[in-house]
């Protein structure tokens, strides 16, 4: 196994060095799970930059998503949007075209997505892009769907309520942000795979 290069400002120890001693309960480690830990915490390298960029994105996207789901479960009373004309999130997200789907709230659903998202950007070695190429193809295009339901979701806004909920609209900007982070992976990963 290659070593990689350290990030100048690694997050925090190796997992080699954290191991524990004992068996205990619980699940084990392996090798190739310090190499993923260590990879995506402490490792250099483009690829790894823009994993973490794309899980920075699903979190942030996430986040957006959280006061919403509250919103939609009856746990928040009201979605503040910024004086801005055309906003209106209780509006949208009261609609039962947020609740159509699996007859549950849109977020909620949102979340899930976004978290299969997150895992697809940690899942892996440092050079999934050869070793395991359907790791970066995988991504990319669950980012492609994310990014085509996202845009028909904003356009669905405007077109049928004539307003936006605010926090659906930062969640799909930092979704359309993702693509420009997967791709280059993705096409080495393509290039790998036809070989």
């Amino acid at each position: 196994m290659t070593r990689l290069p350290v990030r100048e400002r690694p997050a925090g120890p190796p997992a080699a060095s954290v191991r524990p001693s004992s068996s205990g309960i619980g699940r084990s480690s392996s090798e190739a799970a310090e190499a993923v830990s260590d990879a995506l915490r402490r490792g250099a390298g483009p690829y790894l930059d823009r994993r973490r960029r794309t899980a920075a994105l699903a979190l942030a996207a996430i986040s957006a998503f959280v006061p919403v789901a509250a919103y939609q479960s009856g746990v928040l009373r009201h979605l503040p949007d910024p004086p801005l004309p055309g906003l209106d999130s209780d509006a949208v997200d009261a609609s039962g075209e947020a609740y159509n789907g699996w007859k549950t709230p849109d977020a909620a659903l949102g979340i899930a997505s976004y978290a299969v998202t997150l895992a697809l950007a940690g899942m892996g070695s440092a050079d999934r892009a050869t070793s395991r190429p359907w790791i970066p193809l995988a991504l990319a295009a669950k980012v492609g769907v994310d990014v085509a339901s996202a845009l028909y979701l904003s356009a669905e806004q405007v077109t049928k309520h004539k307003k936006l909920c605010t926090y659906c609209t930062v969640a799909s900007a930092f979704t359309v942000a993702m693509l420009p982070q997967v791709l280059p992976e993705a096409r080495a990963a393509w290039r790998s795979w036809r070989r």
